[in-house]
């Protein structure tokens, strides 16, 4: 499969295996995280611990993700660790976003984990397993790449993100409504990213290559113009 083929089987996985991974699957996903492309001036560390050195979540293992304190680290984040999902996944591994777990040593760098681990949680079978909002509720258009970005993970699964498709350019925007007001702002940033990846593997689908990410705004009008 590819990581666009596992947008539509993935799954947040809280249910995990006691067997530990092999070093030699650890030490693969460690040179993966090693070869990510990030956004354009963008830097973030990753780090792969064990459950030991964390603090709540459900996973027995986690990616540990650490960049500066800004708006643009965050969807960085959200966009390179969404990847890392899909891809975890591919490998036929469990994978979840714990927005609440924080690693037991205290850094002022820390943002989010992803956590992950052997499972025998099945995939879903099909986008009928999905419980998202409609189509015309975070898109202007609909059309395979809007049918995939409705699939992205979310926080509490608000999906709060708007597309606007124009020509060459599609326009990713926080839209936040109701209960979704109390969620954090940074919660936010790492979901805009995460929908940036689903539409980035979905033009490629479609034979359009993403000739740049523009960030631009800040706080709820934040936005990304994903040019093609």
């Amino acid at each position: 499969m590819t990581l666009y083929d596992t947008i539509f089987t993935r799954r947040s996985v809280r249910q995990y295996d006691v067997a530990p991974l092999s070093e030699t699957m650890l030490e693969q996903i460690r040179q993966h995280l090693a070869g990510l492309v990030q956004l354009p001036g963008q830097a973030a560390r990753f780090e792969v611990v064990g459950r030991d050195k964390l603090k709540g979540g459900f996973a027995p293992y986690a990616i540990l993700a650490y960049a500066a304190e800004s708006e643009a680290a965050c969807i960085n984040i959200g966009y390179t660790l969404q990847g890392v999902d899909l891809w975890l996944q591919d490998q036929g591994l469990g994978s979840v976003w714990c927005g609440m777990a924080t690693p037991l040593e205290k850094r002022a760098d820390y943002r989010i984990l992803l956590g992950f681990g052997p499972t025998n949680v099945p995939p879903r079978s099909s986008e009928t397993d999905f419980k998202r909002k409609k189509i015309t509720e975070i898109s202007n258009a609909d059309n395979p790449v809007a049918r995939a970005a409705r699939l992205a993970p979310s926080a509490v699964n608000l999906q709060p993100w708007l597309l606007t498709f124009s020509e060459g350019r599609i326009a990713v925007q926080v839209n936040v409504r109701g209960f979704g007001r109390v969620i954090p702002g940074k919660m936010w940033l790492f979901d805009i990213g995460i929908v940036t990846k689903y539409i980035e593997l979905a033009l490629a689908q479609e034979g359009n290559a993403v000739k740049d990410l523009v960030i631009s705004g800040t706080g709820k009008d934040i936005a990304i113009a994903i040019n093609y």
